[in-house]
């Protein structure tokens, strides 16, 4: 296994820039997360943490993905290695769109596999990027198997939506790009499903001497699973936020990046994600998708206990404690935000 080092990021930062859209930080109002306990919008009187913003959902493709998708092509590009044949990919959705961008801008032919969980927006945007899109299988463990089959056939090369190093440090740009922005960060708050994104940013986080938050639903916990284990495990799935974060199995790149002390692993139930994402349109005019507001949930969990004993339920940020939420994808349907009040 290639074990991801900072150099790996620094190659993909010079390797992409210019391709890809900077991230936009944006500072929460004071007050608004505090440090102890309470959710969003609490009015007691406690201390608050320094909150930002990392506004990923405004790159292209509408995901972190897309910092991935184009070091890899750009990189096997420089090699020579891109075949006739295109690329191909598994995906839930949003590592496709960012596979068939980055293929539609160097001229190649891209061809991706959803399972059927994968919602009809990104779909529709696939094609619209000129994408052969094939539908498989109720998970993305199976799309991924059709996918593997597919490229030993036809000879595409086989990109992946997490589990590769290039794809790994495409996606630990964002942390360099959210330090630059952000003096004396403390802490960055990434969801996880396979784990590309949270292997880059975890080693560049680590490089400055910050400490990563992994965040996953209760019920797709791949990474929090392969932690207590010591070994990458297959573990059932099953959250609102499947499309993005059902990984059945964690990359190793992540376990590699989760082992120490800079790390800390928490879950998230569906309740706590469906509010935390309503609670950013509602208050922030924000619309994404659920594995972006995985993210948030950690922060938002109400009546955390605090000190090193509790559990991995959320996470607590300590008075003073300067945080950037990576806010990772907005890939969705805007319908379920639109609540129906009173005039």
């Amino acid at each position: 296994m290639h074990q991801l080092t900072y150099d790996d990021i620094k190659a993909a930062t010079d390797r992409i820039a210019g391709h890809i859209r900077p991230v936009t930080v944006a500072p929460v109002d004071p007050g608004t997360i505090r440090a102890a306990r309470g959710g969003l919008l609490d009015d007691r009187s406690e201390e608050p943490c320094e909150v930002w913003f990392a506004l990923e959902f405004m790159q292209h493709t509408g995901s972190f993905k897309a910092r991935g998708a184009q070091n890899f092509i750009q990189a096997h590009r420089e090699a020579g290695t891109l075949p006739s044949a295109g690329v191909t990919i598994a995906s839930g959705g949003n590592a496709g769109l960012a596979c068939a961008w980055a293929a539609q801008q160097q001229g190649v032919r891209a061809t991706v596999f959803l399972p059927t969980v994968a919602p009809a927006v990104k779909v529709a945007r696939l094609r619209d990027l000129g994408a052969d899109v094939r539908v498989v299988g109720a998970e993305y463990a199976e799309a991924l198997e059709a996918c593997a089959e597919f490229a030993a056939s036809s000879g595409a090369l086989a990109a992946h939506a997490y589990d590769h190093p290039l794809i790994a440090a495409g996606a630990g740009t964002l942390l360099e790009e959210i330090h630059s922005h952000i003096p004396g960060l403390d802490t960055v708050v990434v969801s996880v499903g396979g784990g590309g994104l949270f292997a880059g940013v975890a080693t560049a986080a680590r490089h400055h001497g910050i400490r990563t938050v992994a965040v996953e639903p209760e019920n797709c916990r791949a990474l929090n699973a392969a932690i207590e284990a010591g070994r990458p495990v297959d573990v059932p799935v099953d959250s609102v936020a499947i499309d993005a974060l059902g990984a059945r199995r964690a990359t190793a790149l992540a376990l590699d990046a989760a082992r120490g002390d800079d790390v800390r692993s928490v879950l998230v139930p569906d309740g706590e994600i469906v509010r935390a994402r309503q609670e950013l349109w509602d208050h922030h005019r924000v619309a994404v998708e659920h594995a972006a507001a995985t993210a948030l949930a950690a922060l938002t969990v109400p009546d955390l206990p605090a000190g090193p004993t509790a559990p991995s339920l959320g996470y607590r940020p300590g008075s003073g404690e300067r945080v950037a939420v990576v806010l990772c994808g907005a890939n969705t349907d805007l319908s379920d935000l639109v609540r129906t009040t009173g005039s």
